[in-house]
């Protein structure tokens, strides 16, 4: 019994293993008869790459920057070049076409629109987030507790007789006030004297002035006797060294925080942040993916950076717009 169980056995291999080699050479006999083209990658799929120029402003700069950064893990054929020229001097490349996308903390001006007009340039605005110019001192500053609207104006105003702290306020040390501040190009000087003077880039000159935040950061922790204003990102990254200075606009000194910028209470310094973008550079798929990259995670690097992600929907307008 079990030598008929075993002939059976080995009988229903045999059909089997038939059976498997005919398949396989009906298979190999197909394919060799009609050969299937070699597969192309998607355009999902195929690796970006290709240079993507950027400059503007030091205060959107953390925030580009660190799109880019992150973009550059995902698509490391894309090289991101992201200058610090500061919002002027970025739209004067950016209009005769110099970038592709221009970092800015004030709305572009009708002169700098025409410029771009005059060349051909097409562009987007694109809103990136929200902030709140932060007035600091020095850490070893111990009796500035807030300063007025009015007392910033009496500081910073081209006809300023301001030169020591007691001439801010009587009881204040009679020391000398050395300031700090962003220079010419700057759309948070613009954006500043706008809202504090009543006129953009109306300012006394006789102070420390850069387009590069992180200098004024560095002076100002160095100078017992500094005043200076500049992004609240670039405070939120040094409060250790920087002293932050509440600004009362008439209802009671307020401090910028994600609350008070959010709501403008923080007034008359919480402002919104750009990107500019050339409708030509953005027929350039690495481009494009850059900036939906850009809109798809910016309100994460935003927060990350120190300011303030715009509402969901505006993010999705953003990439409606870009695509």
């Amino acid at each position: 019994m079990k030598r008929y169980e075993s002939k059976k056995h080995k009988k229903q291999i045999m059909k089997i293993a038939t059976l498997a080699i005919s398949c396989l050479l009906l298979s190999s006999l197909v394919s060799g008869c009609a050969k299937s083209p070699p597969a192309t990658p998607s355009p999902a799929t195929q690796e970006l790459s290709g240079v993507i120029e950027i400059d503007g402003s030091s205060t959107v700069y953390p925030i580009t920057e660190a799109v880019a950064e992150e973009f550059h893990r995902v698509h490391p054929g894309v090289q991101v070049n992201v200058g610090v020229s500061g919002t002027g001097g970025g739209f004067k490349r950016f209009t005769i076409g110099e970038t592709d996308i221009s970092d800015a903390s004030r709305p572009i001006k009708p002169l700098e629109a025409q410029q771009a007009e005059a060349n051909g340039i097409e562009y987007l605005e694109l809103q990136v987030a929200l902030d709140g110019i932060s007035v600091v001192v020095n850490p070893q500053n111990d009796f500035v507790d807030y300063l007025t609207v009015e007392e910033l104006k009496r500081i910073w105003e081209p006809s300023s007789t301001v030169d020591s702290w007691d001439d801010v306020r009587p009881e204040w040390p009679s020391r000398r006030l050395n300031l700090y501040g962003p220079g010419t190009d700057s759309g948070t000087f613009d954006y500043f004297t706008e809202a504090i003077m009543g006129q953009a880039r109306a300012s006394r000159s006789d102070y420390t002035a850069s387009e590069d935040d992180n200098v004024l950061v560095q002076g100002i922790a160095g100078d017992r006797n500094a005043l200076g204003y500049f992004g609240y990102a670039y405070y939120a990254e040094n409060a250790d060294k920087l002293k932050l200075v509440a600004i009362d606009s008439g209802n009671g000194p307020v401090l910028p925080t994600e609350a008070t910028i959010q709501s403008g209470e923080y007034s008359p310094l919480s402002r919104p942040l750009f990107i500019y973008v050339n409708k030509k550079s953005l027929e350039r798929p690495e481009v494009k993916a850059f900036l939906e990259f850009y809109m798809e995670n910016a309100a994460q690097l935003v927060r990350e950076v120190g300011y303030l992600p715009l509402k969901a929907e505006i993010y999705q307008q953003n990439l409606a717009s870009i695509q």
